[in-house]
């Protein structure tokens, strides 16, 4: 059985416009729920030429740090340095010590100047004059005196240091008004060191004055590098009697006169 409604077949609803537009925010009337949504997919650019690619971040550069390189580079230097040193003291020390004292800087080579001074066994008693002050070679007393880092506060007699000299030590002369730190400093070098004795020289031109046989260097004060240079080079190695000779059981009484005692020891 069939119901039918009154005035004949269903007939919809008519929808009348009025004109206004919906409310922000609103469907429009008859819009479907979630109508005009996203739906996820990326939206196309300008023209249809597909999704727009995401920008990638623009790294912004700190900078270089130079700490480390400048570390680098210290150290690079500093070891270049320590090996160029290292090269240059072996080629030096495998020079010969004649050549090594030719490059110390001011010495006097009277080994050169005069042949005949250098010979050595010239013992000679009583005074000797010297032309050459303090002396470097020579005539000489027959007794040595005692040079085994013996520092003497007082003159001693030119006459037995020349011999000295010729058992290859070096004998270091200042001036008697010599501030007391700068002797203090000389006598640090001497003090207990075979070959190597120290006493004051009246009439010195420079504050100090270096002897080896046959060499001399002045300098003005104990500071001077050159010193240090003038002992390695030439203690021992200037002897003319050979590295053993005696530096012991000498003269170790001061005064400028010789004590003619050359008989009664023992003579290279």
């Amino acid at each position: 059985m069939s119901i039918s409604t009154p005035g004949g077949p269903e007939r919809r609803p008519t929808v009348v416009s009025t004109g206004k537009k919906p409310a922000a925010g609103r469907p429009a009337s008859g819009a479907k729920p979630g109508a005009g949504k996203s739906t996820g997919t990326p939206r196309q650019t300008a023209g249809g030429k597909g999704p727009r690619k995401p920008i990638a971040p623009v790294k912004v550069s700190q900078g270089r740090s130079w700490g480390p390189i400048a570390l680098f580079v210290a150290v690079g230097v500093l070891a270049a340095s320590i090996i160029g040193y290292g090269a240059y003291a072996a080629f030096q020390g495998s020079k010969p010590w004649e050549k090594r004292a030719a490059d110390i800087d001011g010495i006097v080579d009277f080994r050169a100047k005069d042949s005949k001074l250098v010979q050595g066994g010239q013992h000679q008693q009583g005074v000797v004059k010297y032309d050459i002050t303090p002396p470097v070679a020579g005539a000489h007393n027959a007794a040595w005196q005692n040079c085994m880092g013996d520092v003497y506060d007082a003159p001693i007699a030119s006459e037995h240091a020349v011999h000295s000299l010729e058992h290859g030590a070096v004998w270091i002369t200042y001036r008697p008004d010599l501030p007391a730190d700068q002797v203090a400093k000389l006598r640090e070098k001497v003090q207990g060191k075979e070959k190597l004795m120290l006493s004051p020289y009246e009439g010195l031109d420079k504050a100090i004055s270096l002897q080896a046989w046959g060499y001399q260097l002045k300098v003005d004060n104990a500071d001077d590098g050159r010193i240090d240079e003038f002992i390695k080079t030439l203690r021992v190695n200037a002897s003319v009697e050979g590295p053993n000779a005696n530096c012991g059981q000498g003269i170790t009484a001061t005064g400028t006169t010789p004590r003619d005692l050359g008989n009664q020891m023992q003579t290279q």
